[in-house]
């Protein structure tokens, strides 16, 4: 050995890389495209309509969130707990 400890000979590695801005990709604008088209479709507004709204519909899978999951077979994404669309539908009562 010749008396010089490990900690001498490090020296941090500094590096002059600079994260980029992000920028949408191409599958972000095809996925933007694609749920403007379902939005569009499904007359899924960002309001309620009177008294129904995602969050008392039986499709929201997580009533005690604003954002959830519609598990409705034509919508199938996250939406708004105060949103609205065609199909929703009144959570059925227990033993109905």
């Amino acid at each position: 050995m010749c008396g010089y400890g490990r900690e001498q000979w490090y020296r941090p590695v500094v590096s002059d890389y600079v994260i980029p801005e992000p920028e949408p990709k191409e599958i972000d604008e095809k996925l933007s495209i694609e749920l403007r088209h379902l939005s569009t479709n499904a007359v899924l507004k960002g309001a309620p309509s009177g008294e129904e709204k995602c969050d008392n519909c039986r499709y929201y899978l997580e009533p005690y969130n604003d954002i959830s999951y519609c598990w409705h077979p034509k919508l199938r994404i996250l939406v708004g707990g105060a949103w609205w669309c065609q199909w929703w539908e009144a959570i059925p009562a227990e033993g109905a």
